[in-house]
């Protein structure tokens, strides 16, 4: 299971040659930190803002579709993937695309972080899970179907068959955890604002597309297709 080490970090205290500070630590110093409480620890290793942010929620959902976009190469090529983003709440939000990952001999999903539907592939959405009171993921895939709920990326059971549409298809949907993100955290009504593809972005337009409907204040608003 992936785990961040943490190393102390001593002050430089001179520049002069012979005058350099010497740098010492042990074990005791050494902090090793679950995927989970390194997210929790270090949001801007992830989502680019630090938790004390107020944009800190809408990065976590523009990190997730961005990675939807740009997904990792076992998944689908970029720019591929057709994908719906529906915001519930302030703190509410889900994200179902057209892909899951292959299933294993037993034709079931291989499972990942903790034991969870989330695995490597879907880094960013595991720790956008990490940052939620509560996730549910849904996966099916060749007639199958499971889902998992997940509290702060922890599985509380193992995955559950159910019906299966058709296709293949990947939904988390996320409820971000009012305690860790503050009185008034929410992700911005400005959707058409955001992000998707980082300055890194080099390929091309490609078939996938993102649909955003955000439910909030009664409505049914739907942006336009994002590339």
């Amino acid at each position: 299971m992936p785990r961040l080490t943490e190393l102390p970090i001593t002050p430089h205290l001179g520049s002069s040659v012979g005058c350099m500070a010497e740098n010492t630590y042990d074990a005791a110093d050494i902090r090793v930190l679950e995927f989970d409480d390194a997210v929790r620890a270090r949001p801007g290793m992830y989502f680019g803002v630090g938790r004390e942010d107020p944009i800190l929620a809408s990065h976590v959902l523009c990190q997730v579709i961005g990675h939807v976009l740009h997904p990792a190469s076992s998944v689908a090529p970029s720019h591929s993937l057709r994908a719906v983003v529906e915001i519930s709440a302030d703190l509410a939000f889900s994200v179902t695309d057209d892909q899951a990952a292959p299933l294993d001999e037993q034709r079931r999903p291989r499972l990942g972080y903790y034991g969870s539907l989330l695995g490597v592939d879907r880094w960013l959405s595991a720790a956008a899970a990490a940052v939620s009171s509560r996730a549910v993921v849904e996966v099916w895939r060749e007639g199958r179907g499971f889902h998992q709920e997940l509290v702060r990326l922890r599985p509380t059971g193992e995955p559950e068959e159910f019906g299966a549409p058709p296709g293949s298809g990947t939904r988390v949907a996320f409820e971000l955890d009012p305690e860790y993100f503050g009185a008034g955290a929410a992700i911005t009504a400005d959707l058409g604002a955001l992000d998707l593809h980082g300055p890194y972005c080099t390929e091309g337009d490609g078939p996938g597309y993102v649909v955003f409907r955000d439910h909030r204040n009664g409505s049914d608003r739907t942006e336009s297709h994002r590339r």
